[in-house]
């Protein structure tokens, strides 16, 4: 069992992966601003029947640098590398948020050397996830400016529903998401902009039909203000065969919020689509 990162130079960066457990390897791609501990709570469930890798994303926690652009045909060139560094000729691959976007590029670029897709959370075009609602814009907006306390309780408006916020120590909420996230949530890695610009310039609408065979699942969250329910419906729609499940009160972070009810599905669709 490994959980000591390991490195390796690739494009301009030194990349930075942890690995765990023993089984068929499942490769978990991150989103925005969040570095690869942000898996955590999947690979805690997972790494007892899987061998987990996770990474932090160039630009994001130890794999610096990140270089003066971003793409995310780059990131799933990094993607690729580090599994080539892993020995692994295959795997499943599960992305979250900018990390889907990541995982179905992958998938288009490589189709002999993925498994499975889990895509958490996510879209086929990012233009639509990076096109602001009023409230998301005013969320966005306090989320950056004014006192550190107002900043991190914005920031869990926008990837938590209200009603759990209401219900929760919200205090307590934004240690666990620091820890997780790798940084403070009332302060923004330097990489976000980057992230964002790569996510907003991708577009694999017209692709989707080319993963048809691929063992799909699509998880999605009605309360979702990034990754809105009608942007995961299209993605599930736009994959032949891809499963989708959608959680009624759940939002942005669905991974940590309903990590129980997401592991489980993930665990299933693992195991259902090994080969």
């Amino acid at each position: 069992m490994r959980s000591t990162p390991d490195f390796l130079e690739h494009d301009g960066c030194r990349l930075a992966y942890t690995q765990w457990g023993e089984g068929p390897p499942v490769v978990f791609i991150q989103g925005t601003g969040v570095h690869g501990g942000g898996w955590l709570p999947q690979v805690d469930a997972l790494k007892d029947r899987f061998r987990c890798i996770t990474f932090d994303n160039r630009g994001m926690g130890l794999s610096q640098p990140c270089g003066t652009s971003l793409s995310v045909e780059q990131m799933a060139g990094d993607t690729l590398a580090i599994m080539d560094a892993c020995g692994i000729e295959a795997a499943h691959i599960v992305g979250h948020s900018l990390g889907g976007s990541v995982a179905q590029q992958l998938a288009l670029t490589a189709h002999n050397r993925i498994r499975s897709l889990a895509l958490l959370n996510s879209f086929a075009r990012g233009a639509d996830a990076t096109r602001l609602t009023r409230d998301l814009l005013w969320l966005g907006i306090r989320s950056r400016i004014g006192p550190i306390r107002m900043r991190r309780r914005a920031f869990l408006k926008i990837i938590m529903p209200d009603e759990v916020l209401e219900n929760s120590d919200c205090d307590a909420m934004e240690v666990e998401f620091a820890s997780l996230f790798g940084h403070d949530l009332g302060v923004y890695p330097p990489v976000v902009m980057k992230q964002m610009s790569a996510m907003r310039n991708c577009d694999l609408t017209s692709r989707l039909a080319e993963l048809k065979g691929l063992p799909t699942l699509v998880i999605g969250a009605a309360q979702d203000r990034i990754a809105r329910p009608e942007m995961v419906r299209a993605l599930a729609n736009g994959i032949p065969g891809a499963k989708l499940v959608e959680f009624p009160n759940a939002g942005h972070a669905l991974p940590i919020q309903l990590a129980d009810e997401v592991n489980e599905l993930l665990a299933s669709h693992l195991e259902g689509s090994v080969v």
